[in-house]
């Protein structure tokens, strides 16, 4: 019989397996060690990267409701000034995109005036100048001070 020789592996044994995804290192030169990965991290990165995302959206979101919020108030504000305005005194047919001034009397009854509260001087007949409004085209009044 021959003579077999057993091959025997010059490389430290524990750098060599019959399964490499074991091995610290990639299984041969030149090859990328694969690392398997843990189900749970990728989960994790994946979920805290969702709730970054969610809360960069939720906060424009909240940015744009406080906007909303703010055009409400305003236009809300405009309804009143503008009802309390056309229940005012006023010896005249305003018009629209003029200015005008609203005055208050000691008695508590509003009214419309041409004259801004400057122009009176200490000659003023109202106990206070409320706002000074514009006609707009759809009837409502714009508050300007």
């Amino acid at each position: 019989m021959e003579d077999k020789k057993i091959f025997e592996n010059p490389t430290d044994k524990d750098k060599v397996t019959d399964r490499p995804g074991i091995l610290p290192q990639a299984p041969r030169v030149g090859e990328i060690k694969i690392v398997p990965t843990q189900k749970g991290q990728i989960q994790g990165r994946a979920i805290a990267a969702m709730e970054e995302q969610t809360d960069i959206e939720l906060a424009q979101i909240q940015k744009q409701v406080e906007l909303l919020v703010a055009q409400a108030k305003k236009i809300q504000e405009r309804v009143e000034i503008s009802r309390t305005i056309h229940n005012a005194e006023m010896g005249f047919q305003p018009k629209v995109g003029r200015e005008y001034h609203l005055y208050q009397k000691e008695n508590g009854e509003y009214v419309l005036s041409i004259i801004a509260p400057q122009e009176w001087k200490d000659n003023m007949p109202y106990n206070n100048s409320v706002a000074s409004v514009r006609l707009l085209a759809d009837h409502t009044w714009e508050v300007l001070d």
